[in-house]
């Protein structure tokens, strides 16, 4: 038993059901242990991951609204970033980075928090270890949302992650920790959906949502939606000629079964007069033949 993939059972997790995406989880998933004799079926919701985005759209506009209150108060501004950056269903900071009292952190003894946030919007664990000494020390729960966000991160390069790879970006020591950490902390929470796939070693991405796009990331995001919007209006347009093409092309069947119609109806008319023309012919001939007889 190498995968662990989704099955269809309801999970309720921290007080809240959630129904998701098959995922078997084996005993050493589930238990800590190194072998694996049975599977475990899990499921996630198929709309799981448009609740996810509710909900964080939801927490994203309370924290703005409460930072655009803030304004040149570093103090409280620092404590919300940090009220922010470890709260548990949160996974995009681009919106709260852009609240016009943010900028009042820099040049102050909070502006480390910004940094922070900055980190969280658009870094990667590996960021941080690189830049720990110019920034404070992270809360266990801040660790676990930049592990979280790297995952996120990874996913969006490559759909098929090896636990090597993995075990390096989140500081994990070994296989067993790295599993739970994606399936307790990724996957439970629906922020990404895939398999674990034991004997190759390596997690096959499904579904992982999307983190903020850094500044230098948006020119290029607009020229792909400029192309998805270009071969969509091609798209459009051949469809609408393939539907005009059917119209006239239905219109024409009209016309040819209306023309075999209209014939059909004349050449019932002709046999009719036929008919009506034939008939006193034959009484006439069968009148003649009557009197030829009596006269014999």
């Amino acid at each position: 038993m190498d995968r662990v993939g989704f099955g269809s059972t309801v999970i309720k997790r921290q007080g809240w059901v959630r129904l998701a995406s098959p995922v078997a989880l084996t005993p050493q998933t589930l238990n800590g242990s190194q072998e694996t004799t049975s599977r475990h079926p899990i499921d996630l919701a198929a709309g799981e991951g448009m609740d996810v985005e509710r909900r964080q759209s939801e927490i994203i506009d309370d924290f703005v609204k409460r930072a655009a209150a803030l304004y040149d108060a570093a103090p409280n501004l620092a404590g919300l970033i940090l009220e922010a950056t470890a709260h548990p269903s949160l996974f995009a900071f681009s919106e709260i980075l852009s609240v016009p009292s943010l900028p009042t952190l820099k040049g102050t003894e909070y502006s480390s928090s910004l940094d922070v946030l900055r980190l969280f919007a658009y870094g990667i664990w590996s960021d941080y270890k690189r830049n720990a000494g110019c920034l404070p020390v992270l809360l266990p729960d801040q660790v676990c949302k930049l592990k979280q966000l790297t995952v996120l991160t990874l996913a969006e390069i490559e759909k098929v992650l090896s636990y090597d790879h993995l075990m390096e970006e989140l500081d994990v020591s070994n296989v067993r920790e790295l599993e739970d950490f994606l399936i307790n902390e990724c996957m439970y929470v629906g922020i990404v959906r895939g398999k674990l796939d034991q004997s190759r070693r390596c997690f096959e991405v499904q579904f992982a949502a999307g983190r903020d796009l850094r500044p230098e990331q948006l020119d290029n995001m607009i020229q792909t939606l400029n192309n998805w919007s270009g071969t969509s209006d091609n798209l459009l347009h051949m469809i609408q000629e393939k539907i005009k093409w059917a119209d006239t092309m239905s219109d024409a069947n009209k016309m040819h079964r209306k023309e075999i119609v209209d014939k059909v109806e004349e050449v019932k008319k002709s046999l009719k007069k036929l008919n009506t023309l034939s008939r006193p012919t034959c009484t006439y001939k069968a009148t003649e033949r009557s009197f030829l007889n009596l006269e014999e």
